[in-house]
């Protein structure tokens, strides 16, 4: 005697808490249960009968297993863009009626927030894996603000970082922004007619500031107006700012662009805290890095400089006072020929001078700070001329206004960066001239450094012109990895890029270009906080009255 159901299979369908529709062999829906109907945002389930279904009439999953950090499942994944309301994305699983495979079963459920939060956790995991990568802190600071506009969807991130005086801002990361070289020099413009740059507020209070609708503000604000160009073609809304805290101090902010109808809820600022926290772990051990980098250099510096001058420079000196020694012999007419003895004395007399100018020369360019106190340009002048003294090589050196005011660190490093690139010339291109152009425009110093030597092509090089070709440091395969990787670290330290061009018979051009930070004004007193002073940084603006995340 068998046993009668105590529920019909409709009432089980309509009382299931997840989604259950069947689907035409064209993916449309023919019934849907009320939980399905809910998921979809219907009224009723006639307002959804004969509409096209977003699930795919495939039976199964794919049958990949999913890595640690890859937000995925043995379901398939759907998305429905429900006539109001943010789009969602369910976890569903398909199969054909076996008595009639014209129609196709499907039973789903919502997973917007759980993957979201998949998303981030994977997001804060893989960039944990970025930090310990021996990748520079520019592509550090990228990879994170990449990792922030995949995980939530959001318009653009960018990230900026202080230098060790705390008082520049630089920035050294962004994803979902176009690049414009520009951007600084506009951005000051705009604080220049009266705009407010509410993200130092942040840096002051140390703690994120949420801004609804900026964008609206800035577009009906004439003051941002160099900036409404750039700033419109980023679909963006609303707007937060969270500091960069470490060692109990701020090392920048992370500057959120959030696109239209997007929320920002607490969890929201929880991701943006975290990931703000792993970019500060990477500033904060790259300032360490480059400190004991720094330390290192000067302490080699200094004992090469110290042992060239007690060794070889004393020993190269006592040869030149031998070989007048052997001048005065000669000139004696004694047993030895007076003709064969200046000759000699002549001789090891030019080689002493040769020596010792190519020793002075390195410890010259070991101990450029003397020079660099003078300014870039006097350095560099320095520089050309014991080259052409040591070498013969033709140099011109064209330099632009407020060259001399570039910062002492960035002036070393630029000036590194050009003592390379002049060493590579002398030692591979075979070159008669070489033209050295620095100059400050736009808000960007720049380099150029070319030759007329023989290009990558003719002394063994991969090519005649690659961006990734150390032009003039290439002159032989095998001599350019450490030159050229050098140049470019120096380069990215401060957010600049290298490009190297080289042709066969054109020559060899490196180009640097290196935006200059931006000058971060003090705290305005209590008393004149409402009013329109204008900061300074690069990301985009905050609000003229930014409420708190609370509020």
């Amino acid at each position: 005697m068998s046993a009668s159901p105590l529920v019909g299979w409709d009432e089980l369908a309509a009382a299931a808490p997840d989604g259950l529709a069947v689907l035409d062999c064209t993916g449309r829906f023919l019934r849907l249960n009320p939980a399905a109907a809910a998921l979809l945002e219907a009224g009723t389930e006639g307002d959804l009968l004969g509409a096209p279904s977003p699930f795919a009439l495939v039976e199964g999953a794919a049958t990949c297993r999913a890595g640690l950090l890859e937000v995925r499942s043995d379901e398939q994944v759907a998305h429905w863009e429900p006539p109001a309301g943010p789009r969602r994305e369910f976890a569903y699983r398909a199969r054909r009626l076996p008595a009639d495979p014209k129609f196709t079963v499907v039973s789903f459920r919502d997973v917007t927030d759980e993957w979201h939060r998949q998303r981030r956790i994977a997001a804060i995991a893989q960039t944990s894996i970025a930090l310990a990568s021996e990748g520079s802190l520019g592509s550090t600071l990228d990879a994170v603000a990449r990792q922030i506009v995949q995980a939530d969807g959001l318009a653009g991130v960018q990230i900026l970082i202080l230098d060790s005086t705390g008082r520049e801002l630089r920035l050294m990361g962004s994803a979902g922004l176009r690049h414009w070289d520009g951007f600084l020099d506009r951005l000051l413009e705009c604080r220049d007619r009266g705009a407010r740059l509410c993200m130092l507020d942040t840096l002051r209070e140390r703690k994120p500031i949420v801004v609804p609708h900026r964008w609206a503000q800035i577009r009906e604000d004439p003051a941002w107006e160099p900036l409404h160009g750039y700033l419109g073609e980023l679909n963006w809304d609303s707007f937060v700012s969270v500091p960069l805290m470490a060692r109990g101090r701020p090392e920048g902010v992370l500057n959120a662009y959030f696109a239209p109808g997007q929320e920002i809820g607490g969890r929201t600022l929880e991701f943006l805290a975290a990931m703000a926290e792993q970019a500060a772990l990477a500033v904060d051990h790259a300032t360490l890095l480059q400190r004991e980098r720094e330390g290192a250099r000067r302490d080699e510096r200094q004992r090469l400089a110290r042992d060239l001058h007690d060794s070889i420079v004393q020993q190269v000196f006592s040869i030149g006072l031998q070989a007048n020694a052997v001048g005065v012999l000669g000139a004696r007419g004694e047993v030895v020929p007076a003709e064969a003895v200046r000759t000699f004395a002549d001789e090891v007399g030019a080689l002493s001078r040769t020596v010792l100018a190519d020793l002075r020369a390195m410890v010259h360019e070991l101990r450029p700070s003397s020079s660099l106190r003078l300014g870039l340009e006097d350095a560099v002048t320095t520089l050309v001329k014991s080259t052409e003294n040591r070498t013969g090589l033709g140099i011109r050196l064209v330099c632009g206004e407020e060259v001399d005011a570039v910062e002492p660190e960035l002036a070393e490093d630029m000036y590194r960066i050009v003592a390379e690139a002049i060493h590579n010339v002398v030692k591979h291109a075979e070159a008669t001239t070489a033209t050295i152009r620095l100059a400050v425009r736009d808000h960007t110093l720049t380099a150029f450094v070319r030759d007329d030597g023989r290009g990558v092509a003719e002394s063994g090089g991969r090519g005649a012109a690659p961006d990734n070709e150390d032009g003039a440091a290439a002159g032989a395969a095998g001599h350019h990895g450490y030159g050229l990787t050098t140049m470019r670290e120096r380069a990215e330290r401060w957010g600049g890029t290298m490009r190297i061009r080289s042709g066969a018979r054109s020559g060899t051009t490196v180009r640097v270009v290196i935006p200059l930070p931006v000058r971060v004004p003090q705290a305005p007193p209590a008393d004149s906080e409402g009013s329109r002073s204008a900061p300074s940084t690069v990301p985009f603006p905050e609000a003229a009255n930014p409420a708190p995340s609370g509020s």
